[in-house]
């Protein structure tokens, strides 16, 4: 969902960071609210800004969160985290010297260091090069294979890179859940087309776009023309007919794949710039 959608709230009640006002939730088998203390043993939580002490070195930190969690002789645990994250080679840097993107990885470390059942990341992948957020998400689908990851993102493009299923908040509310593939056929809205059309106006080709039956509406796109179709009809053949019959070139006809972000914003509508 879109900043303000009700992700971190979401989350911070989930790990026991904020108390709810009302409803119920469960994490691992727990109510929140009345076993919060069972919760905070299975859930590892990487908040938006990583909790991290700068003069403390890689390994010292993730040390300390093992003590922390109530690990006894934690050496090993904390040299595997420190590889599964890929920072053996940063374990005796101190953290003041660390790249976000590696913070990042550090912060997930402490996430895990306690083989937690479940795993809440908070959009881990926000002001990071394109190369560290490659190698967060690839981080995250590894954990996917041995944990429950609950993993909130506004950008809707990397949910379906990432996850197995997918909800999306919209003013603290689910409008929509399903994997990603369910809920582009669930939820495709109406059809649409792009067309590139030569030798005609844009208004008079608007104009004749809109005479076309199933044509529900459209607009200028880049150089063409988006348009929606009524759902069920195909009519592709009547666009390129009539536009030939017009004098015009139909130079391009092809249909719009629909990616969660498009489902989304017809879901809920634009947000306000």
């Amino acid at each position: 969902g879109p900043n303000g959608a009700g992700k971190t709230t979401t989350m911070r009640m989930l790990t026991g960071y904020l108390p709810p006002s009302s409803g119920e939730a469960r994490v691992a088998g727990f109510d929140i609210f009345n076993d919060s203390l069972e919760v905070r043993k299975r859930v590892g939580y990487l908040p938006e800004t990583v909790p991290v002490y700068p003069d403390m070195t890689v390994y010292a930190y993730i040390q300390f969160w093992a003590e922390l969690r109530g690990l006894r002789r934690p050496r090993q645990r904390v040299n595997e985290v420190i590889e599964q994250v890929g920072l053996s080679d940063r374990r005796k840097s101190l953290i003041r010297n660390l790249s976000k993107g590696m913070r990042q990885r550090l912060g997930l470390a402490q996430a895990i260091v306690h083989n937690p059942d479940v795993v809440i990341l908070d959009e881990p992948t926000i002001g990071i090069d394109p190369q560290q957020v490659i190698e967060v998400r690839d981080s995250v689908r590894r954990l996917g294979q041995n944990h429950t990851v609950l993993f909130s993102t506004h950008i809707l493009s990397e949910a379906e890179q990432v996850c197995d299923r997918v909800l999306i908040l919209h003013q603290g509310r689910i409008v929509a859940e399903g994997a990603p593939a369910n809920l582009r056929a669930q939820l495709q809205p109406t059809p649409r087309l792009y067309l590139v059309i030569g030798g005609m106006e844009p208004a008079d080709a608007l104009a004749l776009l809109h005479g076309i039956g199933g044509v529900e509406s459209a607009e200028s796109q880049g150089e063409g023309f988006s348009v929606r179709v009524r759902a069920g009809l195909d009519i592709r053949a009547d666009i390129a007919a009539r536009i030939v019959q017009s004098g015009a070139q139909m130079l391009e006809l092809r249909p719009v794949a629909m990616t969660l972000e498009d489902i989304f914003l017809d879901i809920v509508g634009r947000p306000n710039p």
